[in-house]
């Protein structure tokens, strides 16, 4: 066996100051991948934006209110917003309301050109 306080041959020294280079050069890869995973989680926790909105408590209801004499033609929804594709009188319109409350956010009515 040899001595723990002679220096090492100058090969053997290389080697090892090889074998540490490698060392730093992979702890700095992965430390680089670590913080790119937790940026990525981090970045869609604080901008996620949320799900599908509750239905009202028991007891209350939302509720939207349509012209007299009006018949849904079709819906979409998307977005927040709830659109209604109706027809009043032979006009057709577009009625959009908010996802959870209900609440009119406008009213289009498509007309043909005269």
């Amino acid at each position: 066996m040899s001595d723990p306080h002679t220096p090492p041959d100058p090969q053997a020294a290389a080697a090892i100051a090889k074998v540490k280079r490698l060392m730093l050069v992979a702890s700095l890869t992965t430390l680089i991948a670590l913080a790119a995973v937790f940026g990525v989680i981090g970045y869609r926790v604080f901008h996620w934006q949320g799900s599908a909105p509750l239905p009202p408590p028991p007891g209350q209801s939302a509720e939207a209110t349509l012209p007299a004499g009006a018949k849904v033609i079709s819906t979409a929804v998307g977005d927040g917003h709830v659109v209604l594709t109706v027809e009043v009188d032979g006009a057709v319109e577009l009625l959009s309301f908010d996802l959870r409350t209900l609440r009119p956010l406008g009213r289009v009515r498509l007309a043909p050109k005269p």
